[in-house]
């Protein structure tokens, strides 16, 4: 039984925000005191290191699960499934619905039982609910329907992956410039016609490891104290990412039983071009091979890192020719692969 993806879709919000944008901004060190460089210089090397040069924010009126309904509605159709046949929604987050100009999360309902409900979807047996798995969650929830499907629990299932992070950084933190909004939604069901997932791994490394993304104060001693943000370690992130993420996209690939000369794309969370191209590099360096040309997909130039969305909003944009440098054959070998908050890594082989 093959057990794929048979429709993409997803929501890129129309807000940009440009690099320059942060040029007033004052940046503080974590400690409150000064940043003493300009603000010119920091964002020119955060563009060498990141690759980021805008990125896009969602419209005030939206929330997460506006987005994530937005792109499920344009699975369902691009699936050409009946709603009403869905067995499971599963929607991959970290911070709920952020209400634009407020700073407190909502996740009461949960956002999955919201797209349920902004669907019209009656049927009760379709169940609902969301996945807190960092950056990976939808590549998680992914793997999670898949074992639905394959234990014979569900036919049907949409897994979203979405995120407003513009919501919840501190303007006064240059990791701020990193965050992005965004939703990518699928449907994964068994279909002979469909592509198929091939193997998977997932790993949760939670000693020293588990709070290098956390939540906490401004760098602004005049902010306010209760309220949080996120906040990140990037130097660990950057090693742990390099040391861990390459070894798991070879177990899994190995796994599935397909060669490395075989794979044609690498969709991998889109959190740091730099970091993607070294964990890319070391992954065909664990088989002595080069990294081929035109082998990873990239969107955070333009979309900056949103996140759990990353990855599916990425995969959609090939399928839909917005990518026109990368195609997708029947019967091509890709890898999705994603690391985050947790600290979580994932992996999937899939034939498309």
């Amino acid at each position: 039984m093959k057990i794929g993806i048979t429709g993409t879709g997803s929501h890129i919000p129309s807000l940009v925000t440009k690099n320059e944008d942060f040029l007033e901004h004052e940046f503080l060190e974590a400690d409150g005191s000064s940043f003493h460089q300009d603000n010119a210089v920091t964002i020119e090397k955060f563009k060498a290191i990141t690759g980021i040069q805008e990125r896009r924010y969602a419209d005030p009126d939206l929330k997460t699960s506006d987005l994530g309904f937005i792109a499920a509605e344009e699975a369902l159709v691009d699936a050409k499934v009946d709603k009403e046949t869905l067995d499971y929604i599963i929607f991959a987050h970290n911070f709920g619905d952020m209400t634009y100009g407020k700073i407190q999360g909502d996740t009461l309902p949960s956002l999955a039982t919201r797209v349920k409900h902004l669907l019209q979807i009656k049927n009760p047996s379709c169940v609902a609910y969301d996945l807190i798995f960092g950056c990976p969650g939808w590549i998680e929830g992914t793997i999670q329907a898949h074992a639905f499907i394959k234990s014979g629990m569900a036919k049907k299932c949409l897994v979203i992956g979405g995120e407003t992070l513009s919501r919840v950084v501190d303007h006064h933190d240059r990791d701020s410039m990193i965050f992005s909004d965004g939703a990518g939604a699928t449907i994964i069901e068994a279909n002979p016609d469909s592509g198929e997932i091939l193997s998977h791994v997932s790993a949760t490394y939670a000693n020293e490891e588990a709070y290098y993304l956390y939540f906490d104060k401004t760098n602004s001693a005049q902010g306010c104290t209760d309220t949080r943000y996120i906040k990140m370690q990037g130097r660990k992130i950057y090693e742990f990412a390099c040391t861990h993420v390459p070894q798991a996209m070879k177990d899994c690939l190995d796994q599935s039983g397909i060669g490395i000369d075989e794979l044609k794309k690498i969709f991998i969370h889109q959190a740091n071009e730099k970091m993607d191209e070294a964990i890319v590099k070391r992954f065909y360096r664990l088989y002595g091979k080069e990294v081929p040309e035109n082998i990873m997909p990239m969107s955070i130039q333009k979309l900056g890192n949103s996140s759990v969305a990353t990855v599916p909003t990425l995969y959609d944009m090939v399928l839909k020719g917005e990518l026109p440098q990368h195609r997708l054959k029947k019967g091509d070998v890709v890898i999705f692969a994603s690391v985050g908050a947790g600290m979580n890594i994932n992996a999937i082989a899939y034939r498309y």
